[in-house]
C-alpha cells in the first residue's frame, strides 16, 4: 500500500431506517441469502448498488457503530444493506461503511474489486461535506 501513512479523508455514513428482530431459522435479504442462526436484530441501512457499494459486498462487509463491528448480512440490494446490530445495546442513527476503522481498501478487498472502483463508483445521492485540512 503506497499511502499506508496518509491520513484518511473519507467518511461515509449511511442512515438506518429501521430495525426489525428475526427470529431463529428466519431468512434476510432476496434469495433468502442469510439465515439468523439464534434471535436477531437487523437494521435496514439506507444504500445499494444504485448508490455504488457493489453487490459483492453482500454477506462479506462490515459497518460500524463507532468501534463496535457489525455485519452486513443478505444481500445488497439496490438502495438497502441489512445489517445485523444485535450486539449494540442502542440503535445507531447511522452506520459506517468508511472512515475511521474501516479504510476504503479493507472494503474494496472486501467486495473482491479495488480501491478506484469504489471510490469512482460512490453514487450522487450521497451529501457531500467537504471540511478543511486540519493545521
Amino acid at each position: 500500500q503506497p499511502f499506508e501513512t496518509a491520513e484518511r479523508v473519507l467518511r461515509l455514513s449511511l442512515p438506518v431506517i429501521q430495525t426489525r428482530e428475526v427470529g431463529a431459522g428466519e431468512t434476510v435479504g432476496y434469495a433468502c441469502a442469510w439465515e439468523a442462526e439464534a434471535p436477531a436484530v437487523i437494521a435496514t441501512v439506507q444504500g445499494g448498488y444504485a448508490d455504488g457499494l457493489l453487490r459483492s459486498l453482500s454477506n462479506n462487509a462490515v459497518l460500524w457503530d463507532g468501534d463496535t463491528p457489525c455485519p452486513l448480512v443478505g444481500r445488497v440490494s439496490m438502495d438497502l444493506l441489512t445489517v445485523d446490530v444485535t450486539h449494540l445495546r442502542e440503535m445507531p442513527k447511522t452506520l459506517d461503511i468508511l472512515g475511521p476503522h474501516q479504510t476504503i481498501d479493507e472494503l474494496a478487498d472486501a467486495a473482491g474489486s479495488i480501491s478506484y472502483e469504489i471510490i469512482t463508483g460512490l453514487g450522487a445521492r450521497y451529501q457531500r461535506r467537504y471540511l478543511e485540512a486540519r493545521g
